[in-house]
């Protein structure tokens, strides 16, 4: 079990205030504006630092699960502020969080194990996340957030965005819809000094080349897919919104608690006989959580809303993606990308049992008690397997803000 973090994940009101006030402080160099809403009336709001036409955008809190993203954006916010040469010929924009409706579902501000978290967890359906809605709706379907946040980029033609995620457990990578040469040096030069492993084969980028060890690069369009069965094509997303400008994206991931078992690049004795008994293993726990699930619905009666949603949905991807493992060539044939895969075949039952658990116990749910049981094994089993250690928040932080300017400054370069 990991101790309580000495600090917490700032909610997004804080965050909001921490950006009134440095536009208070600084109004001539910096600014904050609302650009929308969400769908249940939460403003959404960009801060601005510098006036230059060439822009840089950050996108935090896509994900309502990954809260780091939020003061990583205020912390490059103040770094851009402090030192002028950053912003003499380009200005900087902060979306502080691109779902405030998913980050007021997600509960655990300062998670003390991976249980703990759990218990608090959220994560929308996929058609409720903001930059993967377009990969699955038509745009006259795509919900507020979306629109707030692809009309952002239509006004600032970013010539990079940057967009801010994490995982719970493994290492820290990059993904980039255009490759940006020289990144990956102090990517994993930033990753060695904060102790944060480079997860170099992460399931994410599944396929894709890389050009450095965690900088993974979009494959060209027509590529296949390493899972066919997944329905968020990331070249319908709004991390290709700025290339309708010449910009790219470049997503950055950081872990809350980091695993060894993701950075190891030796060759994997046997790739496939692994994905066939990770493909096994998904299905069994997923088939316990739809046991609970479908023996709880009659109860149920409409309640549930965004979490059941959520869970349901995640269920939903489970078979299509255990066939792609059992009848597909693994991607990778390392041991950091089983390792990878073995965590995303955890994932998606112990998530979805955790916000199945959430609506069970608002209802005082007889089932409660059972499903809280395989929440709490599953956790410690996943933390216990990949030898799970804390990552403090402010390396989770300052990884994400170093990473953030060293994108933005290389790609500055590459957009000339």
């Amino acid at each position: 079990m990991s101790l309580l973090p000495e600090l917490r994940y700032p909610t997004v009101t804080e965050l909001v205030r921490s950006a009134q006030a440095l536009a208070a402080q600084r109004p001539g160099d910096c600014r904050l504006s609302q650009v929308g809403v969400s769908r249940a009336g939460r403003p959404l709001h960009v801060l601005s630092v510098g006036r230059a036409r060439r822009a840089v955008l950050v996108v935090a809190g896509a994900h309502a699960n990954e809260p780091a993203g939020g003061p990583a954006a205020l912390a490059v916010a103040r770094r851009v502020l402090a030192e002028p040469e950053l912003r003499a010929d380009t200005s900087w924009h902060f979306l502080l969080c691109a779902d405030p409706d998913g980050a007021s579902l997600h509960v655990t501000p300062a998670p003390r194990s991976l249980f703990d978290y759990h218990l608090g967890f959220f994560r929308p359906a996929g058609v409720e996340q903001p930059e993967w809605a377009p990969a699955m709706l038509p745009p006259d379907r795509l919900p507020p957030e979306t629109r707030a946040l692809t009309g952002v980029i239509d006004a600032l033609r970013p010539y990079v965005q940057v967009t801010l995620h994490g995982t719970d457990l493994g290492g820290s990578w990059v993904q980039l819809t255009k490759d940006v040469p020289g990144i990956a040096e102090p990517f994993a030069k930033s990753a060695a000094e904060l102790h944060i492993p480079v997860e170099t084969g992460a399931s994410d980028a599944a396929g894709w080349p890389a050009s450095g060890p965690g900088v993974h690069v979009m494959p060209a369009p027509g590529a296949g897919a390493a899972y066919p069965s997944m329905p968020d094509d990331a070249r319908l997303s709004t991390w290709y919104h700025a290339h309708r400008y010449g910009g790219l994206t470049a997503v950055v991931e950081v872990p809350m608690w980091a695993s060894d078992l993701v950075d190891d690049p030796a060759p994997h004795p046997a790739p496939a006989a692994a994905m066939r008994r990770l493909a096994g293993r998904l299905l069994r726990q997923s088939r316990k959580v739809d046991e609970v699930l479908a023996g709880a619905l009659p109860r149920l009666d409409g309640v549930g809303g965004p979490l059941l949603r959520a869970a349901t949905w995640g269920l939903g991807l489970v078979p299509g993606l255990a066939a792609d493992w059992i009848h597909t060539r693994p991607a990778d044939d390392t041991k950091a990308y089983i390792g990878s895969v073995d965590a995303f075949s955890r994932r998606l039952p112990l998530r979805a049992a955790a916000m199945l658990l959430r609506v069970l116990r608002e209802t005082d749910d007889r089932a409660a008690p059972r499903l809280e049981r395989l929440v709490e094994v599953w956790s410690d089993s996943f933390a216990e397997r990949f030898g799970a250690r804390w990552v403090p928040l402010e390396h989770q932080i300052e990884h994400q803000a170093r990473t953030i300017v060293a994108v933005a400054l290389h790609a500055r370069g590459r957009a000339d």
